[in-house]
């Protein structure tokens, strides 16, 4: 066998293939079948019986829950129900048990990670799988207990490694971070001279695909659930209800169907494709992801498993020899994946895979001389922030997700299954699960391929960096931008990406800097930038410690807190819910009582059925209009006006719809986030600057603490609010923006949209502040004296039908003696 340094050098001089559209995909089928680091799969066990046709048993005419997909999230979601008393569950494979990508990975488990939920997740599959499973089936899964070694190179790599230490404690994770010397004692073979230091975690270990999910099938059967192989999924069947709500009712195979109210979706690689059977979007990519296994390495044995970031390699203890692998800037995009491909690999490319060989031969010299036994390249499914994607899909009630787990489905498998599982159940997950819940994305981000795609390359690429708190993505920016993006970034702003939306997050006085169109690092033959000026901010902002740019958001924070400041939250989500039965929709959602006189506006927190909090907002009591306007909509019965955050909007509008439909409310939600702009007025200054242009009287006595008003703005309508919190100010995109430079603009979110200028300008010379992520400027305001907030809120052109055009609404107030806060 060739060495891993005889590979390399192969790599360095063959001559490159072009690294055009071709190389960035590929279309071939799989190989031949390779040797994998395990000392069986489940088609080797049951061999060639087990691929006669048909179902191994009959299909049952219904089920409670129908899982697709038996990998290790499939097998997880099924003994977790069955375990929850779920006695109608039914798996179905289309194939035999792990055969789609589970059976090729590498089985790695590493406790610790940068999220508190995370860590329990990871504890608790390390519980199933190391005791639960054994005890209850007899049966050993392949757990080894070798432990894990995190590697740093540079004093920043180190101190992430002490975060994670300390996380672990609080969780009872052992670990121990270790001198060069000390690591040296730990691991005789590595090369410790370019090292900062290390972290040890005792308990951390490897976990064999075929034990743990036969065991798993088995323990789930045991308590009355169906695992069916090679029963290939055709259809989802969908029926609407006497709401107009679509639902799962079936599942349909070549052998049957099974009727249904649920359908979990678990089937890795082809979950998008099982996603548009049900009409539902699946925001995930397949690549190709590789190890190699080497020869034997005298002196490995009993070795922990490695993980080296800034190299961006793994070397996982394989008996006596080692798997190597890793997280590259050019995988191979897999364009059409095959429902036929089971059990199979890819041939590698060396080309692709020669970075983490220098990686690991530096790490461990030993293998410069080491031969590699076999290679390992199988597909595995990406997400666009490289997270799992779980729950209720908003676009089907009944279809759950559990896929996406970029390459870490047999080590967050356990953890996830337990919640997915709970999630079913009882309708939501025990933990905070919002960074795994498929209502994080918009539906205009889920259904763009290049966002998808070009996301899910940087999250790929980046899944090794260190993990900084002021961090922000270069791909799939600018999907959602506004009328006031091209005035602020001609000023210098630097902006901030939430649910696709450019959102302002500071200004720099160096200039411009505006976010270019992705280079993919400079894979794939494309050019990386050069002398990217957001780049260059961006990494002037990889610390723990405070930015450089702390200093200029100090000053934007004083000229708030002695002046004024304009702050462009249009990124917020607009939402008006209005019908007969709105009240109490309203009384369901809400903690606070928002049935108060129209003209109010109450800060509260929305709900869920089990008491607890989703998210806090403010709600507006609307009066009828007698007409209809872009921002008074036409409704019977009550009317409310909902400003949610922008970074959770989707998950809120997606649960208060759910809300709807269970509690049947007749009532209608209406989503006017891409019609209304939100802009905030701060200060002590604020209450005179826009007495200049609002046709009302600002004073207490007038306009109240908490309470809204329609008013005029330089003509124009408007909805100021007087909220105990920041507060937006709302100002009509379409008839009353001006643009800097001409009389209209294009709206680079739906392409062809006018927005004319024909209203007042707020300009930015006013005052340079921006929405600081971490710390809103108003929390740190404590003037003496009599100071005002407003906020100014206006509707412009919208997709709906004039019933469902939103209208303008105004409010002010004095939340204490001497200080009031004021919205519009």
């Amino acid at each position: 066998m060739a060495s891993l340094s005889r590979a390399l050098r192969v790599a360095a001089t063959c001559p490159r293939r072009g690294l055009g559209p071709r190389a960035l995909t590929s279309r071939a089928g799989p190989t031949s079948e390779k040797s994998v680091p395990y000392q069986r799969t489940l088609k080797e066990a049951q061999g060639p019986s087990a691929l006669a046709q048909g179902p191994s048993q009959p299909l049952p005419s219904t089920a409670d829950v129908v899982v697709i997909g038996g990998g290790s999230l499939g097998c997880q979601t099924l003994y977790h129900l069955a375990k929850l008393g779920v006695r109608g569950a039914v798996l179905l494979e289309r194939e035999r048990l792990t055969s789609g990508t589970t059976w090729h990975t590498a089985g790695l488990l590493w406790q610790l990670r940068p999220s508190d939920v995370e860590v329990e997740l990871l504890a608790h599959t390390r519980r199933v799988v190391s005791r639960d499973l054994e005890e209850e089936t007899g049966l050993h899964t392949g757990w080894i207990q070798n432990g894990g070694l995190f590697i740093a190179s540079n004093r920043q790599r180190l101190d992430e490694y002490k975060r994670l230490m300390s996380l672990g404690k609080a969780y009872g994770v052992e670990s121990h971070v270790l001198s060069p010397a000390e690591t040296k004692a730990l691991y005789p073979l590595m090369n410790v001279d370019d090292l900062y230091g290390t972290l040890y975690v005792p308990q951390d270990g490897t976990m064999d695909p075929a034990g743990t999910c036969t065991a798993l099938s088995r323990a789930a059967a045991a308590r009355g659930a169906q695992v069916i192989e090679n029963c290939p999924v055709t259809g989802i069947r969908v029926r609407t209800d006497d709401f107009g709500v679509r639902r799962v009712a079936a599942v349909e195979t070549e052998h049957g169907s099974i009727q249904t109210p649920c359908v979990v979706n678990c089937a890795g690689v082809w979950a998008a494709a099982v996603g548009r059977m049900a009409g539902v979007k699946v925001p995930l990519v397949a690549m190709h992801h590789a190890y190699v296994v080497t020869e034997r390495i005298e002196g490995i044995q009993n070795m922990p498993n490695v993980r080296d970031h800034d190299a961006s390699v793994y070397l996982r203890l394989q008996g006596d020899a080692l798997s190597v692998g890793g997280y590259e800037t050019n995988p191979i995009f897999w364009e059409e994946v095959s429902d036929k491909f089971a059990f199979g690999l890819f041939d590698l490319d060396w080309d692709v895979f020669s970075p983490h060989i220098e990686g690991a031969v530096n790490r461990v010299p030993v293998l410069e001389k080491t031969g590699v036994k076999s290679t390992v390249c199988g597909p595995e499914s990406f997400t666009p922030d490289h997270k799992p994607l779980m729950g209720e899909a908003p676009e089907l009630r009944g279809f759950y997700l559990g896929c996406g787990f970029n390459s870490a489905g047999m080590m967050l498998g356990g953890g996830c299954g337990q919640e997915l599982a709970h999630w079913i159940v009882h309708g939501r997950p025990e933990k905070d699960m919002y960074s795994y819940d498929i209502r994080r994305f918009h539906p205009l981000l889920t259904d763009h391929r290049r966002w998808v795609r070009e996301r899910s390359h940087e999250s790929y690429a980046k899944n090794y960096s260190v993990v900084f708190p002021h961090d922000e993505p270069l791909a799939g920016r600018n999907m959602r931008t506004d009328p006031l993006h091209e005035e602020l970034l001609a000023r210098g702003c630097v902006f901030q990406e939430r649910q696709g939306w450019e959102r302002p997050g500071w200004f720099t006085p160096q200039g411009t800097a505006p976010v270019l169109q992705y280079d993919y690092y400079g894979a794939y033959g494309n050019r990386a930038h050069r002398d990217y000026a957001y780049g260059r901010l961006l990494g002037d902002e990889y610390t723990f410690d405070f930015p450089p740019h702390h200093d200029v958001i100090k000053k934007e924070c004083l000229a708030c807190r002695g002046a004024a400041a304009v702050f462009n939250m249009s990124y917020f989500g607009k939402f008006y819910l209005v019908g007969l039965d709105a009240k109490k929709a309203a009384d369901w959602l809400f903690s606070a009582d928002v049935s108060r006189p129209p003209g109010s506006t109450v800060y509260t927190c929305l709900l869920n059925h089990r008491g607890g909090t989703e998210s806090d907002l403010t709600v507006s009591r609307l009066a009828p209009s007698p007409q209809a306007s872009a921002l008074a909509p036409a409704f019977e019965g009550d009317g409310y006006y909902l400003a949610v955050g922008g970074a959770v909007a989707q998950h809120n509008w997606a649960h208060i719809s759910a809300v709807l439909q269970d509690e049947k409310f007749r009532c209608q939600l209406i989503n006017s986030s891409e019609d209304l702009g939100m802009i905030s007025v701060q200060g002590p200054a604020s209450r005179a600057i826009l007495q200049e242009v609002l046709d009302a009287d600002l004073s207490n006595e007038a306009f109240p603490f908490s309470t809204h008003k329609l008013l005029r703005a330089a003509g124009h309508l408007a909805t100021g609010t007087g909220t105990p919190t920041c507060a937006p100010m709302t100002v009509p995109w379409r008839q009353a923006w001006p643009s800097p430079a001409s009389s209209s603009r294009m709206s680079p979110s739906w392409g062809g949209r006018p927005w004319r200028s024909s209203g007042p300008r707020v300009s930015a010379d006013a005052c340079s502040a921006s929405r600081w992520m971490k710390k809103c400027p108003c929390s740190a305001w404590r003037p003496s004296g009599e100071t005002a907030k407003w906020w100014a809120t206006s509707g412009g052109l919208t997709l709906g039908s004039p019933s469902t055009r939103p209208s303008p609404m105004a409010t002010s107030g004095t939340p204490a003696a001497g200080r009031s806060r004021w919205t519009l």
